[in-house]
């Protein structure tokens, strides 16, 4: 910013000088104080206020103005049917629909994104005055609402009415004399006001006198505005030497002085006293504003007038009081002395410091931790051990679109519903007709006809999507005459499987659009699978399994397989020691005994707790962190920390377990849901029975991603899907996807029973680990004495000392107490306490109180306890 700057000598006196950059600003600060600016005037707090409920009103309208112009430039013709149709419109505006055909006018629909006001807003600018140039006011509502809103100019407020109001009309009469030259088109460009002005020009002047005219009024605004220079570009030597000849004596005179200025500094004593006049900060702000860019760049150039200060002793006086004074040491290069010595030049010597060992250092010095290495020579599973079902192309039957197209038609013309536009989309198994009906079909009235279209196109299980989320069509799903079978071997051999990242592929099978759908387990988190007896759900877990072993490494992987049907899964019992994940001291890694799936669900929930405290101590916030953290050698083995594999619990038949233990499975498969994604279990969990006692509530808020193949009534498909289309699916692989709000339809990659011994076999003859991955070793509750009456010491809990120990430093005999401080189940923190009764530590139950303790200090139980040992 150029500021106003006054060089005293030692006297006080002013310079005698002066540059014509001064000159001119000591005229603009005359001006300035002269006038009192907007950001001066004193106003009250109501009136500020107002100011600033205008300014956000303003801000308000120029949003307004904004949807309503851009969207007409899309809408117009749509608004000016309705506007033609209500003889202007704006006597409408507060009218309804029905009022207005009550009074026996036919209502064109409203398109614009701002409703009847808006369409009648920008037809009255757009239309009926200025054409596009109207969106300048946009910017004048805009720029004026936040100078009264922050108190703060964008642009300055009177430059932007002017040259806004001056260029709105500039545009309007520019545009249209332009619109002669196109095709023909609507007054959208130019607007009423530019087209007539333009007929009234030419008729008087005709269409090159309204050129020169147009062309002239824009160069008079350029030269007032921004004193445009008009000169050619290209000029000859005379005609430079005659313009030099006319040059301004004052350009010439202060070329002169400037050059004088800037021989004498060289000359100048190295301090000089520099005083500035100190403007009020509001009078600095309006020069701000004021100056141009060529004033500023002048000032900034011109090079500052000094006088020589004198002695001293002599005594400074006469100075004002807005000015402050402060010395400037100047650098003596430019003093004409004697050549200073070179002085012997300091070399220093950089200290040697001893490097800490890092996590980086250990990368380098060892490479990064490699989980594979173990398995190195592993070798994932090949396409070769799939078999090839067919082409995997569509095959297209132009004969029976046709066919279906025109029933669909001829039906819904029957309950006198006409459509616009019908589009087929062809899946392997199913066929989607997309169709687009006109204005003023209820889209009710097409949904109820479901039943009607299946008779009429002889269809097994026809859905309608009413209306489709994300296009703005109705679709119906027909099944296709002739389905295409979906192998796994082509869902597998395709890029998208193949260059996937994602932590844990499932490849399920194509859409209804022949599109390759591929999940990602790990952000699912969980699935749930259900469907009837025979529609493919055995299938698609082996789809599902198939999937994640053709991509992971075992180190990478774990499974931990729930078969209560003893058949099912039996085939993966092969791949033991690379993929599975079982209880120490079991012989069979495949679960089926229901006691067993107990422990092992236990034994996953201390693994999650162990896993948190790892991620806890790490400082990091999911397995995928974790490991990357781990990998780069920045944890310490010693300190418990290990490569954590992913665990996929799948459960073939849950509707078993809950028969057989009910609770106590369901317990621990809510903590897992609830709680295990971030540390890496995730749970695939299948049922042929989809009722409410099976698939609870607390289990169903759990598993957001639902995977539902055929069933047999609509309230099965509600319990799975929460809404219905699963009673309408056609079977044999044919599932509905649920994730969250969208609703996929998928036809399951069919995989075989011989293609899965075949790569359990590939797997299962290579090396692999010593034996399965071992899960923590969980203690069962039924594993403790018996009741209080026949209480061994022998056979006391684990826990038991520890126990004693913590109900006598609480001095509260709570089983509650246990249960939270140890982190066990009610039944076994329940037979503690009987224990603690029958060893006398506690007394015996008193109802709701807590039990007595028995031992009034630590001191006395440890020497109690001694004698138990």
């Amino acid at each position: 910013m150029a500021r106003l700057n006054t060089f005293k000598n030692g006297s006080g006196s002013a310079g005698t000088k002066k540059t014509k950059n001064t000159t001119l600003s000591y005229q603009k600060r005359a001006k300035t104080t002269a006038t009192k600016t907007f950001d001066q005037i004193n106003f009250s707090e109501g009136q500020r206020k107002a100011l600033k409920i205008f300014g956000l009103f303003l801000l308000l309208l120029a949003g307004l103005f904004t949807v309503a112009f851009v969207s007409y430039l899309f809408t117009w013709k749509a608004d000016q049917s309705y506007i033609a149709a209500t003889n202007g419109g704006w006597s409408t505006l507060f009218q309804t629909g029905e009022e207005i055909q009550d009074e026996g006018t036919e209502l064109p629909l409203v398109e614009n994104k701002l409703g009847k006001f808006g369409a009648l807003l920008a037809n009255q600018f757009i239309y009926e005055w200025f054409g596009v140039a109207s969106f300048l006011f946009i910017v004048i509502l805009f720029v004026t609402g936040y100078k009264f809103l922050y108190k703060r100019s964008i642009f300055p407020i009177w430059k932007t009415w002017v040259y806004s109001l001056i260029s709105i009309i500039l545009l309007s009469v520019t545009f249209g004399f332009i619109q002669d030259f196109i095709a023909e088109t609507p007054h959208i460009l130019e607007g009423k006001f530019g087209f007539w002005t333009n007929q009234i020009l030419k008729a008087q002047i005709g269409q090159v006198g309204t050129a020169g005219v147009l062309i002239f009024i824009v160069l008079t605004a350029l030269v007032l505005l921004y004193n445009y220079d008009l000169r050619l570009s290209f000029r000859s030597k005379n005609s430079d030497e005659e313009n030099d000849e006319f040059e301004d004596e004052e350009e010439l005179l202060e070329d002169s002085q400037i050059n004088k200025i800037r021989a004498n500094r060289q000359n100048e004593v190295a301090t000089h006293t520099y005083s500035y006049p100190q403007p009020e900060p509001e009078q600095e702000l309006e020069d701000e504003e004021e100056l141009t860019p060529e004033e500023e760049e002048l000032s900034l150039s011109l090079p500052l007038q000094v006088n020589t200060p004198k002695p001293s002793n002599q005594v400074v006086s006469n100075t004002q009081e807005n000015e402050i004074e402060f010395s400037i040491e100047q650098p003596t290069s430019n003093k004409v002395e004697a050549p200073i010595q070179e002085e012997p030049s300091l070399v220093v010597e950089k200290p040697i410091e001893e490097k800490p060992i890092t996590a980086n250092d250990l990368v380098e010095k060892f490479g990064e931790y490699d989980p594979k290495l173990d398995l190195s020579g592993y070798q994932y599973p090949t396409l070769d051990l799939l078999k090839d079902y067919g082409t995997g192309k569509i095959t297209i039957n132009q004969q029976e679109l046709e066919g279906n197209k025109n029933r669909i038609v001829e039906t819904l013309r029957n309950y006198s519903i006409e459509i616009e536009h019908i589009k087929a989309t062809i899946g392997p198994t199913v066929t989607l007709y997309e169709i687009i009906p006109k204005p003023g079909v209820r889209i009710s009235k097409i949904k109820n006809l479901e039943d009607d279209i299946a008779l009429s196109l002889a269809a097994l299980g026809i859905r309608i999507i009413a209306p489709m989320p994300g296009k703005g069509t109705i679709g119906i799903e027909v099944p296709s005459s002739t389905p295409e079978m979906v192998s796994m071997r082509s869902i597998l051999a395709t890029e998208k499987y193949q260059k996937t990242d994602m932590d844990l592929p499932i490849a399920l099978g194509k859409t209804i659009s022949n599109e390759v759908y591929i999940a990602d387990l790990a952000k699912m988190p969980h699935l749930l699978v259900a469907g009837a007896t025979g529609q493919g759900k055995s299938v698609g877990i082996n789809a599902i399994l198939t999937s994640l072993l053709f991509k992971k490494h075992p180190a990478e992987l774990k499974f931990v397989l729930v078969d209560p049907k003893k058949v099912e899964l039996s085939l993966f019992k092969k791949i033991e020691r690379h993929f599975l994940a079982k209880l120490p001291n079991e012989d069979d890694a495949i679960i089926t005994d229901t006691k067993k799936v107990i422990n092992t669900l236990n034994s996953l929930c201390i693994e999650m707790d162990q896993r948190y405290d790892l991620l806890k101590n790490a400082q990091v916030r999911n397995l995928k962190e974790y490991n990357v953290k781990f990998i780069n050698r920045r944890l310490n083995p010693e300190e418990g920390h290990r490569f954590l594999p992913f665990i996929v619990l799948i459960i073939d038949e849950f509707a078993d377990l809950m028969m057989t233990a009910g609770k106590e499975v369901e317990t621990p498969i809510a903590r897992l849901a609830q709680l295990a994604r971030a540390v890496g279990i995730h749970l695939v969990i299948a049922t042929q029975r989809p009722s409410v006692n099976i698939i609870t509530g607390t289990i169903k808020a759990n598993f957001p991603a639902r995977l539902a193949f055929r069933v047999l009534s609509k309230v099965d498909s509600r319990t799975i899907l929460d809404s219905g289309g699963a009673d309408q699916l056609i079977g044999r692989g044919d599932m509905l996807l649920a994730t969250g709000s969208d609703l996929i339809r998928i036809q399951c990659a069919f995989v075989d029973t011989p293609e899965v011994d075949q790569i359990s076999d590939f797997i299962g003859g290579q090396r692999g680990y010593p034996s399965a991955h071992y899960l923590p070793e969980y203690v069962g509750e039924n594993s403790e004495g018996g009741s209080s009456s026949d209480f061994d010491m022998d056979s006391r809990d684990p826990m038991f000392e520890e126990a004693a120990r913590l109900i006598v430093m609480h001095q509260q005999g709570s089983t509650s107490l246990i249960q939270r401080k140890l982190k066990l189940g009610y039944n076994r923190a329940g037979r503690i306490i009987d224990q603690l009764e029958s060893a006398g530590i506690v007394g015996p139950f008193e109802g709701s109180k807590a039990r007595e303790v028995l031992y009034p200090d630590e001191y006395s139980l440890e020497q109690y306890l001694e004698t138990l040992r």
